[in-house]
């Protein structure tokens, strides 16, 4: 067994340092593809999407008072997941820097243990990172689904994804068209300003620690199960070293970054609806229809989030939805525009207390 491992340990070794990125993409690319081949839009529903294109990007330029280059592409599911992967990397790096410590002293083998924690803890978030990947461009319309900051004004839509869901809801496909657009040119606008984009980072990089320790975790379990007595369970059985397993616990970090992420998002739901109701009307059914999507369509999404200590559920997020609602019917959508900066992202007191979040951005310095 020990030359067995030896071998491994070698042939991974040589692929270099971004063998673990490697293996997330050709696994995320085998799971996005699925049953179906992944297939690329209809001509006619990419074309209206184009032709609604103009009309919206006005709408989120008159909302921001801004002239913003929106880049629309009409992709399938494997372009989102490459996007994806792309805009996931630099943010998960970090956990492929430090090699999840063990407590080898006195183990035999502990020379092998050690290159084995160094080796296979990265390939291991490689495997979580791909699978994830893939899983979330199976209903994902866009990297606006998990709210990270970007580094490209690229805006894709998996036109497939936003026909799927306005078919299955029974809903007008042009008003969903526009509110999938204005969603994703918000987030676009927003994820990709300088200033919040450092700050979105720094809570997200917490958030990332929080899930370094999860990977040590891991790889103590794997070193019990790599114990002699242990070997014959650990090779008849692998996946038993996964029971029980679960996302890092809420802590101050993931706090934060929960606070900051949820109420971008329900800030992103709101303006498309107001945006999509401008262009076509009251449209109750589109609100409902995607508040059910997020409960209980969106695993996919849900995993991703998880991969940076963030969670799309639970009471911060309708905690965050009801921050954007009041201050969006006392001050108008305009007043977050303070999201454009560096302190405009709501603490989570004030995720509770929207007036306090009001009163300091409006006199902050940078207002």
């Amino acid at each position: 067994m020990g030359g067995m491992f030896g071998d491994i340990f070698n042939m991974l070794g040589q692929q270099g340092a971004d063998a673990w990125f490697q293996t997330a993409t050709q696994l995320a690319m085998n799971v996005a593809r699925g049953e179906d081949g992944d297939p690329n839009p209809e001509p006619a529903q990419r074309q209206r999407f184009e032709e609604l294109h103009p009309l919206v990007a006005r709408h989120v330029d008159a909302l921001f008072e801004v002239s913003f280059e929106y880049d629309f592409v009409g992709a399938n599911r494997t372009q989102l997941t490459l996007a994806a992967l792309e805009q996931w990397k630099p943010l998960l790096t970090p956990l492929t820097q430090t090699p999840p410590s063990l407590q080898l002293e006195g183990v035999d083998g502990a020379a092998m243990m050690a290159q084995f924690a160094g080796v296979m803890g990265p390939l291991f978030l490689g495997f979580q990172m791909g699978s994830v990947a893939g899983h979330f461009a199976e209903r994902a319309w866009s990297l606006s689904a998990v709210v990270l900051p970007r580094n490209t004004k690229q805006s894709l839509l998996v036109v497939n994804n936003v026909v799927q869901f306005a078919d299955e809801w029974s809903l007008d496909r042009d008003v969903v068209f526009t509110f999938a657009l204005a969603r994703e040119y918000l987030a676009s606008v927003v994820l990709t300003q300088p200033g919040l984009g450092d700050a979105l980072r720094a809570l997200v990089l917490d958030g990332v620690k929080e899930s370094a320790a999860a990977q040590g975790d891991l790889m103590g379990r794997i070193q019990g199960m790599m114990n002699p007595e242990n070997m014959a369970t650990f090779m008849s059985n692998p996946e038993a070293v996964l029971e029980g397993f679960q996302v890092p616990v809420e802590s101050h970090a993931t706090r934060a970054l929960n606070a900051a992420t949820a109420t971008l998002g329900a800030f992103f739901d709101a303006a498309a609806l107001s945006i999509t109701e401008a262009m076509h009307g009251p449209r109750a059914l589109v609100r409902e229809a995607w508040k059910r999507h997020r409960l209980t369509d969106a695993r996919g999404e849900d995993a991703a989030a998880a991969l940076f200590g963030m969670s799309l559920q639970g009471p911060h997020r309708d905690e965050a939805d009801a921050f954007v609602a009041v201050l969006s019917e006392q001050h108008g959508l305009q007043v977050f525009d303070a999201f454009l900066r560096v302190d405009g992202l709501p603490t989570p007191h004030e995720l509770r207390e929207p007036s306090q979040w009001f009163e300091r951005v409006t006199n902050s310095p940078l207002a």
